[in-house]
């Protein structure tokens, strides 16, 4: 993907390491939401951040996220993207703001910036801490998205996801959850889960995920004149590795679809191809019909 000619964000954070221990979720948090829906680092993080919007309703009332946690003193802005993996992972927050801030005018709303928020090790987010075991992240608490850039040669040497184009889609699938937030709907999915049994709940929370899925698509189809031959076949095979039925086959040897909290390899490529052939959010509904 062809990122060079952009400017890296100036919202990222250089939070170093050893700031905390304990939760968060991403990518390589999922196996502990595949083993059963208990209490845990991935579900109280998963409950912090589920919302929908459907799009094709108008973009709903923005608000904040709430109110911000301590953070580790770091570099700010973009002498935080200091390495040249950080400088490709702030030039893709530069093109996600560029992407959703025209989508929100469109709309006639005002997209404010998620910070992309870089450590090593261990981090103190807004919604508590988290180690780098659980990979990337989004906190709505302080519109953050977390990223121990390690986890780039974890989807490729352990995913098989090779390219930055995969790297690329994780990071607008986290954006895809500050837009979800940005929206004001955090609230209403959380009441329906409340109002749900254990599997609902999980469904709906699929549902998150592959909007999210869908929102990375979107970008990447308004951003077509950088893609390069290969990238669209790197972000499948990225979204085919972290399906919930290829997680739990790998970890368990079997499928257990009322435990899904991300949705299957297919489900997940299906919404991606969906954003990146359409290019419209209002084609991202995964919750048409509840």
């Amino acid at each position: 993907m062809r990122l060079d000619d952009l400017d890296p964000t100036e919202h990222a954070r250089d939070l170093g390491s050893g700031g905390g221990g304990g939760g968060g979720f991403g990518l390589l948090g999922l196996l502990p939401l595949l083993l059963g829906r208990g209490g845990g680092i991935g579900t109280i993080v998963i409950i912090g951040i589920i919302a929908f919007v459907m799009f094709s309703g108008g973009l709903g009332n923005l608000t904040g996220g709430g109110q911000p946690g301590s953070q580790t003193a770091g570099t700010s802005g973009s002498g935080a993207c200091s390495t040249t993996e950080r400088r490709f992972a702030c030039q893709v927050m530069t093109s996600t703001e560029t992407t959703w801030d025209a989508l929100f005018q469109q709309a006639g709303k005002r997209y404010q910036p998620a910070t992309i928020n870089f450590f090593t090790g261990n981090v103190q987010s807004g919604c508590g801490a988290a180690s780098s075991a659980v990979g990337p992240f989004y906190c709505p608490s302080d519109n953050g998205v977390y990223l121990d850039t390690a986890f780039f040669d974890e989807l490729s040497q352990r995913f098989g996801a090779k390219g930055d184009f995969a790297q690329a889609y994780v990071i607008a699938h986290e954006i895809g959850h500050h837009i979800q937030t940005l929206l004001g709907t955090s609230e209403q999915v959380r009441r329906m889960q409340a109002q749900s049994s254990e599997a609902d709940g999980n469904a709906l929370s699929v549902r998150l995920e592959l909007q999210a899925d869908c929102f990375a698509g979107v970008w990447a189809a308004r951003n077509r004149d950088r893609l390069q031959a290969g990238d669209i076949e790197e972000g499948m095979t990225a979204a085919n590795a972290i399906g919930d039925d290829t997680l739990q086959k790998q970890s368990r040897g079997g499928v257990h679809p009322e435990t899904f909290t991300h949705g299957t390899s297919a489900q997940r490529m299906e919404w991606l191809r969906r954003g990146l052939e359409s290019g419209d959010p209002g084609q991202c509904d995964t919750f048409k019909g509840i």
